[in-house]
């Protein structure tokens, strides 16, 4: 089983903006893949599916970003899910717009959710695909990244959201390291 995390805030009021990156590639990837029955449980918002085989959970914690993890714990505990099979979809300020990268693990790098989740399961052993967002230093952070995406930039974010669809079902089948190697190239 896998566990595919998109870090967001719920709310009218947070839709389409940057920190809910995560929130917007897992609803494509959901529409994509046809799935039309939400379901909730421990204040999550998720869809299950199988793909190769695999049974797969699309979770959109709902307890806002800075609890995340409080979300993914219990769904890690419910489901016996390893923390290897874990991948976590956040936006990045270090990343421009357009660019992504997946890794296998590291540090929050100041992001609240990520920050959450490393508290609650323990360990930052957990795989990430972080999609840019950029920095804009003529804005404080907070008030950036629960801004609007523009509408360049949403242009820009749905021709690359079919790639990392693609990268979403390759971490599904393949080793993590084939997966990295695979889409972080195409991304320089």
């Amino acid at each position: 089983m896998k566990l595919i995390v998109g870090l967001g805030n719920p709310g009218k009021e947070y839709m389409n903006t940057r920190h809910n990156i995560g929130f917007s590639l897992v609803d494509y990837y959901a529409r994509k893949k046809k799935l039309i029955s939400e379901k909730n449980k421990f204040n999550g918002i998720y869809y299950d599916l199988m793909v190769n085989n695999v049974k797969i959970i699309l979770l959109k914690p709902q307890s806002y970003m800075n609890l995340s993890g409080e979300v993914v714990k219990r769904f890690v505990d419910y489901f016996k899910i390893n923390i290897d099979d874990i991948l976590v979809i956040s936006d990045d300020l270090d990343l421009s717009v357009g660019h992504f990268k997946l890794k296998p693990f590291g540090s929050s790098g100041g992001h609240n959710g990520l920050k959450n989740i490393e508290f609650n399961l323990s360990s930052n052993k957990f795989k990430r695909l972080r999609i840019g967002i950029s920095k804009n230093s003529k804005y404080d952070i907070k008030d950036y990244v629960l801004g609007k995406i523009t509408s360049s930039d949403m242009d820009i974010y749905n021709d690359i959201f079919d790639v990392l669809c693609d990268a979403i079902d390759d971490f599904i089948s393949l080793d993590f390291d084939k997966v990295m190697n695979k889409y972080n190239r195409k991304n320089r």
